[in-house]
Formats: structure tokens, sequence, C-alpha cells
């Protein structure tokens, strides 16, 4: 009995550890989805200057340092473009409706493909011929794989195959994208999902937390786990019903 007893107590504590992490990981993801509307228009105005000003710089005559400001101011505004999109994308609540989830999936995939540039980076699919029809936001959810591929893509070093799968469980769907990459350091596997922690030398940080905004937004689930062999998985699990959200 108290063996029994000191079991249960375990399971209990650390329900209650997950579900404390998830409550401020939340409240992380409320905060942001308030700062978003505000920090549209105050990054806006300037994102407008910039993009005024190069347009300015390459109406004249070109030189060296004219040239390199040109490249920064771009590059900032790029940086700021996509910094301003991924804010906006916590503020704004999913636009349900029924999709054939299959379509989406491959447009999915066509739009990866242009990501992998030169890089010897097969992308398969492994996704059977029916699949039932979903309620989401298809906008949000091809957004969230575009995100995770083009992530497994840059993640895979040399040859290697990303792998796009997806099938039904009850009245969930479970979707994964694979990759042969590095997968994910112990010390960040906590981290991964957290706003504006990124290993990637230009990344703004929010792309992961974006998705795991949208998923839970969706009644779903998303997690990343480092393959047994070589590479990461990311897993959502997402409700083919509203009525089956929780």
């Amino acid at each position: 009995d108290l063996q029994r007893t000191t079991t249960q107590l375990a399971s209990v504590y650390r329900e209650l550890q997950d579900n404390f992490e998830h409550m401020k990981r939340a409240e992380r993801m409320y905060a942001l989805g308030q700062l978003s509307a505000g920090l549209a228009h105050e990054i806006r105005n300037p994102l407008a200057s910039i993009a005024g000003a190069t347009a300015i710089l390459e109406r004249h005559p070109a030189d060296r340092t004219r040239d390199e400001c040109v490249g920064i101011v771009k590059k900032e505004a790029d940086r700021l473009n996509r910094l301003l999109t991924s804010f906006l994308a916590f503020a704004r609540p999913p636009r349900f409706r029924t999709i054939e989830l299959g379509p989406t999936l491959d447009t999915v995939m066509d739009l990866a493909g242009h990501a992998i540039d030169r890089r010897p980076v097969t992308l398969r699919k492994d996704i059977p011929a029916e699949l039932p029809p979903i309620e989401c936001d298809p906008e949000q959810i091809t957004q969230v794989l575009l995100n995770l591929l083009i992530n497994a893509v840059q993640a895979t070093e040399g040859e290697g195959e990303v792998t796009l799968a997806a099938r039904a469980e009850g009245p969930r769907v479970l979707i994964q994208v694979r990759d042969q990459g590095s997968g994910i350091a112990p010390e960040n596997r906590e981290k991964v999902f957290d706003p504006f922690f990124t290993t990637k030398e230009q990344g703004t940080g929010l792309g992961l937390s974006v998705a795991h905004q949208i998923v839970e937004q969706h009644g779903g689930v998303i997690t990343a786990e480092s393959n047994p062999d070589r590479g990461a998985t990311f897993t959502l699990l997402l409700p083919v019903k509203r009525e089956n959200l929780g």
C-alpha cells in the first residue's frame, strides 16, 4: 500500500509540474499576443522609411560604400518584417473551416521544395491516400508545417532526407516532420518552443513559438524529440473536429 501510494504521489507530482510549465508558457504567449498589436504600429512606420530610403539609394549611381549600405538596410528591413509577421501571428485567432488535409500537405511540400535550393536534401511524403477532413485554419496550419519543413531542411547538413508523414488516430490526425540533422541538444529540449530562443545566427526565435501557439489554439499538441539515430522529429496531434478540442 505504501509503495502504491508513493507511486501515485509521484505521478501526481509529475502532472502538477507539467501543468505548471504549461501555464508559464501560456502566460508568456498571452503577454506576447497583447504586445503584438501595439508593436505592429510602431514597427511598420520605420519599416516603410527604410524601404523608401533603399529605393532612393538604388536610383543613384552605385559605389562600394553605397552598395554596402543598401545591403544592410535591406537585410534589416527583411528582419523587421519577419519579426512583425511573427508577432502578428500570436494575436490572430484561427479562422476555422473544414478542409481536405491532403491538398494542404501537398502545397506545403511544394513550397518547402523551393527552400532546398542546391542542398543535397530529399523531401519525402509518407501520407496515406485517405485522410479524414479536418476543421482548422488552413493558412495557419500551412504556416506551421512550412516552418517545420524549412527548419528541417536547414538542420540537415550534407546529404539527408526530410519526411512529412501523416495518419489518422481516432478523432485526431497525427502529422510529423522528421529530419536527419544534428538533433536537439538535451539542454535545449525544454526551450525550443520558448519565445526568442534560437540557435540560428539570423533567427528571430519566434517561429516555433508561433507554431506552438497556433497548435494550442487548434486544441492540439506539438512536441519535439531527437531521433534515436540521427536528426529530430516534430509531432503535431490535431483534433479532426472542433467538438473534439481538449
